[in-house]
C-alpha cells in the first residue's frame, strides 16, 4: 500500500482516524518514530511514521478519473479520490480496466439518456468519464474486432446497485446490436423485459437493499456475425428457497406475493386472497410496503412484461394460481390428533385454507390433507404409512412450499429461454453476471457459504486477471521485473469444495446418514479441519464455525445445514402434484422412472451448486473479462452520504484494495516522460535545455539516488516510496524559492508603504493650502457680494422710475392706436364687402362658362369612347368566332352593346337638335313680338302726333269764326280697332310664348330622362362585358375540371374499396355538368332581355349626325371576317404553353439584377392567364414537380432552386389575398378592355390589384413553403456533415445564385450554433479538453472566426457570432487567471451569464492547469454550486447539461416579405424560347 518514506516537517500525509478511517494533515514535528500532525480540522494528533502515508498535495480537488494515475496508489488516496468523485456526482471510476460504481440511491436520467449512448458510441477506453457504457462498448467492439467471447462480471453486497448496473449494459448493448423480429418482438426487447419478471419471483426487500436479487443470474447475449443480438440464454443460481417460508423483520418475502394480493379485485377474488397481513408466510415481519414501490402498479407491469418474454395469459393465471396456493398452504396449521405423534387439521380456518389451496392446485383435497399430515415409508415388505406430528406436519408443509416455488422460478427461467430463442450459429456472446456480493451477517447459515464460495472462485479469477494486466503493462513497456508474488486463496476453496474432504462433501456425506444431526456435522468438522489455517472454532460453540476469507473471517451455524441440502421431494407430494388437473402444475411435476426416482431420492444442493459454479467459470475462462465493481456509499440508503468505513469493506470485499496491493508489489508509480519531467525538472535544472525527456527522466532519478527504478518506452516506473521521496526534494526546492519570493515581496510591500507615506504627505500639505485659498476666497467674495447688493439696489430705484414713465407712454400709445385701428377696421369692411360681390359675380360667370365647357367635354368623350369602344368590339367579336357556339353568343351581345352605344349617341344627339329647334322657334316668337311691340309704339306715337296737329290747327283757325264743333270718329274707331287687334295679337303672343315654355320644359324632362336611360345602357353594357370574360374562364375551367373528375372516376371503378368515393365523383360530375349547361344558356338570356328593348325610329335633323337608316347601311358595308376552319382548340395551346413554361423554369437559370428570371417569368405567365382565380388547373402541380425531380437529381443546384422557390413564393405571397371577400372582381380602367380569359391576347393585367385565390393557388402557396424549407434544411444539414470543407463553399454559393439575404444570414446563424454546440458538449464530457492550453487553443480559433464575422457584410455574417457564446464563455473561463478569487456571483453574472449551474459546475470540476498548475475554483464555490444543483434536481429531476443542436427552420414568411420587398418584374427579359412565341408577347410589355 505505499512504503511511507521521507515524512518530514510540512508534508501532507493521512493518518489512522476512529471515526472517518482516515483524515489528512500536515506534519509540524517528528519525534523518533512519532510524528505530530495538525489535520486540516485543527486538531493536533500523534501517529507512528510507520502507520502514515504522503499525501498529493496537487491532486485535482474533483479526483481522478483513473486511480493508477494517483501519485500514492494506496488506501487512504484510493478513498479519497472515490468520496471527492462522489460529492460531485461523479460515480464511476476507473482502477486500470475495472469499473467502480459507487450507487447514487438517485435518479440521473442524463447519465443514460440515448444522447449519452451516442457519445460513447466507438469512443476509445479512457477518452470520456468513466461509464459503464464504456465498458459495455469496448466488450462490444473487442467481440466485434478479435471475434472472441466477452464476459462482463458485476459484483458487490447488496443495495450496491448491481441489478440497476446489469439493467443499464443490457439496454447498451441492444441498443448497439439491436435487430427486429419477424414475430414482432426483438430479442434484446425480452432480454430486457425478462429483468422484471425474474426481479418479481427473485427479488426480496432486505436489511441492506429493498430490491436485493436472492439468486444468481448470468445472462448470455448471443450475436451473429454482423454483430446483431441473433439468441441470449438466462442462468440462475441458488434461489433462497427458505424466504419463501422463513422472514426475519423488517425484511419482505419475494415481489410477487405482495403484488398479487394488490392485484385488481376481480383477480384477488378469483384467488381468495386479501391483505398481507392475513397470511402466515407474509406477516412473520411488519413490512409490508416499500418506499417509492406501488404493487399495484409492479403487478401490472410484470404482466406486461410475461406477455413480452412469451407467457400467454392462461400460464400467467396458472402462475398466480399457484403462487396464490403457496400463501393458502401457509395458513393450514395443524394441532395434536387422536392418536400419538399424528396431527390434524387445526380448525375451520385451516380447513378453509386446505380446501383453497387443493382448489387452486386442482387436486385431491384430502389427498392433499393426508401427504401433509402422513408420510410413507417404503420397505422390501410394503409400503407403512407414518403419521406425523404437529410440528413435522408444519416442517412438511413448509417442505411442500418451498418446492413448489423454487419448481416455479426453474420454470419461468426455462420458458423465458425458450422463449427468447439461443443461435446455435452465433460466432460470439457476451456475457453479464449479475451474481451476489460477499455476505456477512450476525446469522449466517448455508446460502452465506454458498454465496461466499462464489466471491471465493470470482476473486481468484479477479486476480489472476489484474495479475495478468499488470504482467503485460510490464512486457510493453519493456522493462526488467520479475516474478510479484500474491495472496492466493486456493486453499480456502479446497477447504469448501475440494472432494474428498472439503465441506461439501462432508455435509452430502452426513445427508446420507437419517441419523446424522447439525451437531454431529460440526464435530465431524472439528476433527477434520483441526489443524487447518482457514478455519476455526469459536470459543463455547457447539455447532458454529469461521472460515478465513479473502474479505475477512465469517461465523457460520450449522444448525440448518442438513436440510438445506436437501433437495429430494416427498414421494406423496411428487404424486399428488404430477396428478393435478391442471396441465402447469402438472408439468412441474413430472412423473420419474422408478430408476430415476431410487437415483433421485437424495440430491444434494451443495453438489448441484458447485456444478453450476464450475461450469460458469469454465464459461468465464473462455470469454475475455471486464469487472465492475458496484459499491454502496452508506447504509441507510441515501444519497450523498458516503461512509468511509463501509466503503473500505466493500473495496476489501470487491477485491479492489487486493488488486491495489498487486500492484503496489511491482511498480505503483508509473509516469509518462511528459509528466514525470514536468513535475520533478525542477529538481535538476541543469539538464533541462538540450536533452530529450526520456535522458532528463534517467538524470533526475540518478542524481536523486533512487535505486530499482525502471525506464520503459513511454513511462517512468517507481517502486513504492520513491514517488514521495521526490516529492520531499520537490516541497525543498520549492520552499527555498519561496523564501526567495517572499523576499522579493516583502521589498515591494515596504516600498509601496513609502510612496504611500510619501502620496498622503502630498496630499495633507495640498488640502491645507487649499484651506488658506479657501479663506482668500472667502474675503474676495464678501467683497464682490456687497457690491454686487449696491449695484441691485440702485438699479431697482433706476427701474421703478423707468416703469412708471413707460406705463405712462403706453396709456398714451393705446389711445392713438386704438383710434387708429378703429379706422383701419371701416376701411378693411368695406373694401371685403365690395371684394365679395366682386367674387360672387365673377364665380357665377366663371361657373357657367365652366358648365358649357364640360357639357361640351362629355359629349366630346361619348363620341370618342363609343368610336375606340367599337373597334375594339370588332377586335374581339374576330378573336372570339373561334370558340364556337359561345362566341356566337357573345358577338350577338357585342351587336346589341353597340347599338345601345349608338342608341347612347343618337340620344344625345337628338337632345341637343331638339335644344337648337327650341332655341330657334323662342328666338323667332321673340323677334315677333318685339316687331308687335314696335307698330304698337308707332301707332300711339301717330295718334299723339294727330292730337297734336289738331291743336295747333284749332289754335291757328280765325277767331271770328265761331267754333263749331265737328265730330270724326271715323278715325278714332279705326284706331280703337287696330289697337284692339294688336291687344289680341300679343295675347296670342303671350299664349304661345306659355306653351312654348310648357313644351320646352317637357322635352327637357324627357331628354334628362333619356340621358339617364343612356347611362343605365352604358353600365350594364360594362357590367356584360365582364360577365362574358368570366363566363368563358369559368367554362375552360369546367371542362377542364369535368375531364380530370371523368378520369377520376373511370379509375375509380377499378377499385371495389374506392366505391364510396366513384360515386361521390360520380354526383359532382352531374352538378358540374348542370353548372355547365346553365353557363352555356346564361349568354342566350342575356341577349333576349336586351333584344327586349325597342329602339324608336327617328327622323332626320340636319345637324351633321348620321341617321338610323345610314347607319344601319354603314353597318352592312362592313366586311365580314369568316372563320377559319383548321384552328387549334384551347386546350391545346393551353397545354403547349405550359409545356414551353415548363421548360423554360427548367433551363433558363439566369439572374438579372438580382432577381432569378424563371421565378419572375413564371410568375406573370401566371398572373397573366388568371390562373390563381381558377377552380381547376395543373399548371401548379407541373412547377412543383419540376422543382421536386430538379432537386433529386442534382443537389448541385439547390442554392438556385433556394434562390427561385423563395422569391416565387414572395411574389405569390404579395398578389394573393390573405382572406376571401365579396368584391374580388377585377377593375378595369377602360371598360372596354376586358381580358379574354386564358389566351390572353387583349388587356394588361392590373399587378397592383391582390386577386382572390382558389383552391389550387392555395395548395400551390403551400407546396412552395414546404419546398422553401426543405431546401433550406438540405443545405444546412449537408453544411453540417462537411463543416470544414465546406465552410467556404457555403460563403462563395449564396454570392453566385443570389439566395435571399434573409436565408443566407440564417443558415451561418444556425451553422455556427452547431459549432458552439458540438465544441461545448465535447467540452463538457472530455476531461482533457477543460485544460487552460486547450483553451487557449479553442480561443484562437473563435478569435480567427471573429475575423471572419467583421470582414463579412452583415448580409452573411448577421448575428452568427452571437451563436458562439457558449463555447466563448467557457473557453474564457478556461484561460481565466485566478479563478479561487472569483465568487460565485461573478462567474455567473459576469463571466458565464449564458451557462447554467451545472455547466459551469462541470466544467469547474473538470479543469485542470497544465501549464501553470494553477487551480481551480475554491471549495466555497463548489459546494454553493452543488446545493443549488440538489435544489434544482429536485424541481426539474430530468434536466441535462448537454446542449441540443437546432434544427427547425428558423425564419418565417413574414421575415422573408420584408426582406424580398424590392424585387421589381419591370425589365425582364424573357428567353429567346418564349420571345417567339406569341402567346407569351404580354412578357415584353412593361409593367407600371
Amino acid at each position: 500500500m505505499g512504503t511511507p518514506v521521507n515524512i518530514i516537517v510540512g508534508s501532507h500525509v493521512w493518518a489512522e482516524d476512529p471515526d472517518e478511517a482516515w483524515i489528512d494533515g500536515e506534519v509540524i514535528g517528528i519525534e523518533g518514530r512519532n510524528a505530530t500532525i495538525v489535520t486540516t480540522e485543527g486538531k493536533p494528533i500523534v501517529a507512528d511514521i510507520s502507520n502514515i502515508y504522503p499525501k498529493d498535495s496537487e491532486a485535482p480537488p474533483a479526483g481522478v478519473d483513473d486511480m493508477t494515475k494517483l501519485a500514492y496508489l494506496h488506501e487512504p488516496g484510493v478513498l479519497h479520490n472515490l468520496a471527492s468523485r462522489f460529492a460531485l456526482n461523479e460515480i464511476y471510476t476507473y482502477t486500470g480496466n475495472i469499473l467502480i460504481a459507487v450507487n447514487p440511491f438517485q435518479r440521473l436520467p442524463h447519465l443514460y439518456d440515448i444522447h449519452m449512448m451516442e457519445q460513447y458510441k466507438g469512443a476509445a477506453f479512457g477518452e470520456l468519464s468513466p461509464h459503464l457504457f464504456a465498458v459495455a462498448d469496448t466488450s462490444y467492439r473487442a467481440m466485434i474486432n478479435e471475434q472472441n467471447s466477452q464476459s462482463i462480471l458485476v459484483s458487490g453486497e447488496s443495495g450496491a446497485g448491481k441489478t440497476e448496473t446489469t439493467k443499464m449494459l443490457m439496454r447498451y448493448l441492444a441498443f448497439m446490436g439491436g435487430r427486429s423480429s419477424t414475430e414482432g418482438r426483438t430479442v434484446e426487447q425480452q432480454v430486457l423485459e425478462s429483468n422484471p419478471v425474474l426481479e418479481a419471483f427473485g427479488n426480496a426487500k432486505t436489511v441492506k437493499n429493498n430490491n436485493s436479487s436472492r439468486f444468481g443470474k448470468f445472462v448470455e447475449i448471443q450475436f451473429d456475425k454482423h454483430g446483431k443480438i441473433s439468441g441470449a440464454a438466462v442462468r440462475t443460481y441458488l434461489l433462497e428457497r427458505s424466504r419463501v417460508c422463513q422472514v426475519s423483520d423488517p425484511e419482505r418475502n419475494y415481489h410477487c406475493f405482495y403484488m398479487l394480493c394488490a392485484a385488481p379485485p376481480e383477480d384477488v377474488k378469483k384467488f381468495k386472497l386479501g391483505n398481507p397481513r392475513s397470511f402466515h408466510y407474509l406477516n412473520q415481519t411488519n413490512c409490508y410496503e416499500v418506499a417509492n414501490v406501488n404493487d399495484a402498479r409492479e403487478y401490472l407491469e410484470t404482466r406486461n412484461a410475461m406477455d413480452v418474454v412469451g407467457i400467454n395469459q392462461d400460464e400467467q393465471d396458472a402462475i398466480f394460481r399457484v403462487v396464490a396456493a403457496i400463501l393458502h398452504l401457509g395458513n393450514i396449521e395443524f394441532i395434536k390428533g387422536k392418536e400419538a405423534d399424528s396431527s390434524k387439521l387445526k380448525d375451520e380456518k385451516a380447513l378453509y385454507h386446505l380446501q383453497t389451496a387443493a382448489e387452486l392446485l386442482m387436486c385431491d383435497e384430502k389427498a392433499l390433507e393426508d401427504s401433509l399430515c402422513q408420510r410413507v415409508i417404503v420397505t422390501p415388505d410394503g409400503n407403512i404409512t407414518k403419521p406425523l406430528d404437529p410440528d413435522l406436519a408444519a416442517l412438511n408443509r413448509d417442505a411442500l412450499a418451498k418446492t413448489v416455488y423454487s419448481r416455479l422460478f426453474d420454470w419461468i427461467v426455462d420458458k423465458i429461454n425458450s422463449s427468447i430463442g439461443q443461435d446455435a450459429n452465433a460466432t460470439s456472446i457476451i456475457g453479464v453476471l449479475d451474481i451476489y456480493g460477499f455476505e456477512s451477517f450476525k446469522i449466517n447459515s448455508f446460502e452465506q457459504l454458498c454465496i461466499n464460495l462464489t466471491n471465493e472462485k470470482l476473486q481468484q479469477h479477479f486476480n489472476q486477471h489484474v495479475f495478468k494486466m499488470e504482467q503485460e503493462e510490464y512486457k510493453r513497456e519493456e522493462i526488467n521485473w520479475s516474478y510479484v508474488e500474491f495472496i492466493d486463496n486456493q486453499d480456502v476453496l479446497d477447504l469448501i469444495e475440494k472432494k474428498p474432504g472439503g465441506i461439501i462433501a462432508l455435509l452430502d456425506e452426513a445427508c446420507m446418514f437419517p441419523k446424522s444431526t447439525h451437531e454431529t456435522f460440526a464435530q465431524k468438522m472439528y476433527q477434520t479441519y483441526k489443524g487447518h489455517k482457514r478455519f476455526s472454532k469459536p470459543k463455547l460453540a457447539r455447532t458454529d464455525f469461521t472460515i478465513n476469507h479473502y474479505a475477512g473471517d465469517v461465523t457460520y451455524q450449522a444448525d440448518q445445514f442438513l436440510d438445506k441440502n436437501k433437495d429430494y421431494i416427498v414421494a406423496e407430494h411428487q404424486a399428488l402434484l404430477n396428478a393435478s388437473k391442471c396441465p402447469f402444475v402438472a408439468n412441474l411435476f413430472p412423473l420419474l422412472s422408478e430408476e430415476a426416482s431410487k437415483q433421485s431420492k437424495f440430491s444434494s444442493i451443495g453438489t448441484r451448486f458447485k456444478q453450476q459454479l464450475q461450469a460458469l467459470m469454465e464459461t468465464l475462462s473462455t470469454t475475455e473479462p471486464h469487472y465492475i465493481r458496484c459499491v454502496k456509499p452508506n447504509a441507510v440508503l441515501k444519497p450523498a452520504i458516503f461512509e468511509n468505513f463501509n466503503v473500505l469493506n466493500q473495496l476489501r470485499c470487491g477485491g479492489v484494495l487486493e488488486a491495489i496491493r498487486i500492484s503496489c508489489a511491482g511498480y505503483p508509480t508509473k509516469r509518462t516522460f511528459d509528466e514525470f519531467f514536468d513535475r520533478f525538472g525542477m529538481l535538476v535544472p541543469d539538464v533541462l535545455d538540450g536533452v530529450d525527456e526520456k535522458s532528463a527522466c534517467i538524470a533526475i532519478c540518478n542524481r536523486m539516488g533512487l535505486k530499482g527504478y525502471q525506464i520503459g518506452k513511454t513511462k517512468v516506473f517507481l517502486r513504492a516510496g520513491q514517488m514521495a521521496e521526490l516529492d520531499a526534494r520537490r516541497a525543498e526546492v520549492l520552499a527555498n524559492a519561496a523564501r526567495r519570493i517572499q523576499r522579493q515581496i516583502r521589498t515591494h510591500l515596504t516600498r509601496k508603504e513609502f510612496i504611500r507615506q510619501r502620496r498622503a504627505t502630498t496630499y495633507m500639505q495640498k488640502l491645507w493650502r487649499a484651506q488658506l485659498a479657501r479663506k482668500l476666497y472667502e474675503i474676495m467674495r464678501r467683497e464682490a457680494a456687497s457690491i454686487c447688493i449696491q449695484k441691485n439696489a440702485r438699479a431697482h430705484t433706476a427701474r421703478r422710475n423707468y416703469t412708471n414713465q413707460q406705463a405712462s407712454a403706453m396709456v398714451i400709445q393705446t389711445g392713438l392706436r386704438a383710434m387708429a385701428a378703429r379706422n383701419e377696421f371701416r376701411y378693411r369692411r368695406r373694401t371685403k364687402a365690395a371684394t365679395l360681390i366682386q367674387t360672387q359675380w365673377r364665380g357665377f360667370q366663371a361657373f357657367s362658362a365652366y358648365n358649357k365647357k364640360k357639357q361640351a367635354t362629355l359629349t366630346l368623350q361619348c363620341l370618342w369612347r363609343a368610336r375606340a369602344a367599337r373597334k375594339e368590339l370588332r377586335k374581339l367579336r374576330m378573336a372570339a368566332r373561334e370558340t364556337g357556339a359561345l362566341k356566337e353568343a357573345k358577338d350577338k351581345l357585342e351587336k346589341r352593346v353597340e347599338e345601345l352605344t349608338w342608341r347612347l349617341e343618337f340620344e344625345k344627339h337628338l337632345r341637343i337638335d331638339l335644344e337648337e329647334a327650341k332655341g330657334q322657334e323662342i328666338s323667332k316668337l321673340q323677334n315677333a313680338l318685339h316687331e308687335m311691340q314696335v307698330q304698337l309704339e308707332e301707332a300711339h306715337t301717330a295718334i299723339i302726333r294727330e292730337k297734336e296737329a289738331a291743336k295747333i290747327a284749332i289754335q291757328q283757325a280765325p277767331p271770328v269764326v265761331k267754333e263749331v264743333p265737328v265730330v270724326d270718329n271715323t278715325k278714332i274707331d279705326l284706331l280703337k280697332n287696330q289697337n284692339e287687334a294688336l291687344k289680341g295679337e300679343v295675347t296670342e303672343l303671350k299664349k304661345m310664348v306659355e306653351e312654348f315654355e310648357k313644351k320646352y320644359s317637357e322635352a327637357q324632362k324627357e331628354n334628362t330622362a333619356r340621358l339617364k336611360e343612356a347611362e343605365e345602357s352604358f353600365m350594364r353594357m360594362s357590367q356584360l362585358q365582364e360577365t362574358i370574360g368570366r363566363l368563358e374562364l369559368n367554362l375552360s375551367n369546367l371542362e377542364a375540371e369535368n375531364q380530370v373528375l371523368r378520369q377520376q372516376a373511370l379509375v375509380a371503378t377499378t377499385n371495389e374499396d374506392l366505391f364510396e368515393e366513384m360515386k361521390n365523383l360520380t354526383d359532382k360530375i352531374a352538378n358540374l355538368e348542370s353548372e355547365n349547361e346553365v353557363l352555356r344558356n346564361r349568354p342566350t338570356s342575356i341577349e333576349q332581355v336586351i333584344s327586349t328593348e325597342r329602339i324608336p325610329q327617328v327622323k332626320s335633323f340636319n345637324n351633321g349626325h348620321q341617321t338610323e337608316e345610314e347607319l344601319q347601311a354603314t353597318k352592312e358595308s362592313v366586311p365580314f371576317v369568316p372563320i377559319l376552319t383548321k384552328q387549334r382548340s384551347l386546350t391545346d395551346r393551353q397545354q403547349e404553353n405550359h409545356d414551353v413554361l415548363i421548360k423554360c423554369l427548367m433551363e433558363d437559370k439566369r439572374f438579372d439584377k438580382k432577381r432569378p428570371v424563371a421565378a419572375c417569368i413564371v410568375y406573370k405567365a401566371l398572373l397573366q392567364w388568371r390562373s390563381f382565380e381558377a377552380e381547376k388547373t395543373n399548371i401548379f402541380d407541373r412547377i412543383i414537380h419540376t422543382i421536386r425531380s430538379s432537386m433529386e437529381e442534382s443537389i448541385s443546384n439547390l442554392a438556385y432552386w433556394l434562390s427561385t422557390t423563395s422569391t416565387l413564393l414572395f411574389l405569390v405571397q404579395s398578389t394573393l389575398k390573405a382572406s376571401n371577400t365579396p368584391n374580388g372582381l377585377r377593375s378595369s380602367s377602360f371598360p372596354m378592355g376586358v381580358s379574354s380569359g386564358y389566351s390572353g391576347m387583349v388587356g394588361k393585367p392590373n399587378t397592383h390589384s391582390k386577386v382572390e385565390p382558389k383552391y389550387p393557388a392555395l395548395l400551390f402557396k403551400q407546396h412552395l413553403t414546404a419546398y422553401l424549407e426543405k431546401i433550406y434544411g438540405m443545405i444546412r444539414d449537408s453544411l453540417k456533415k462537411e463543416i470544414s470543407p465546406f465552410l467556404n463553399l457555403c460563403i462563395q454559393a449564396p454570392r453566385s445564385t443570389r439566395v435571399p439575404s434573409i436565408i443566407t444570414r440564417k443558415i451561418f446563424s444556425q451553422v455556427f450554433s452547431f459549432i458552439n454546440v458540438q465544441l461545448f458538449n465535447s467540452l463538457l464530457l472530455r476531461r482533457e479538453c477543460c485544460s487552460f492550453s486547450n483553451g487557449e487553443y479553442v480561443k484562437a480559433g473563435l478569435q480567427e472566426l471573429e475575423q471572419w464575422c467583421l470582414k463579412a457584410k452583415d448580409e452573411f455574417a448577421g448575428s452568427s457570432w452571437d451563436e458562439l457564446q457558449h463555447i466563448r464563455q467557457a473557453v474564457g473561463f478556461l484561460v481565466l487567471h485566478q479563478k479561487p478569487q472569483k465568487s460565485l456571483d461573478e462567474i455567473t453574472n459576469e463571466l458565464c451569464s449564458m451557462l447554467s449551474i451545472p455547466q459551469i459546475y462541470r466544467i469547474g470540476t473538470m479543469f485542470w492547469d497544465d501549464k501553470y498548475g494553477a487551480h481551480g475554483l475554491s471549495p466555497d464555490v463548489i459546494g454553493k454550486m452543488r446545493a443549488l444543483m440538489a435544489g434544482d434536481s429536485i424541481n426539474m429531476p430530468n434536466n441535462s447539461f448537454l446542449l441540443d443542436v437546432d434544427s427547425r427552420i428558423p425564419f418565417s414568411m413574414e421575415e422573408m416579405s420584408r426582406s424580398l420587398n424590392d424585387i421589381n418584374l419591370s425589365c425582364v427579359d424573357p428567353p429567346p424560347l418564349l420571345r417567339q412565341r406569341s402567346d407569351f408577347h404580354f412578357l415584353l410589355q412593361p409593367i407600371d
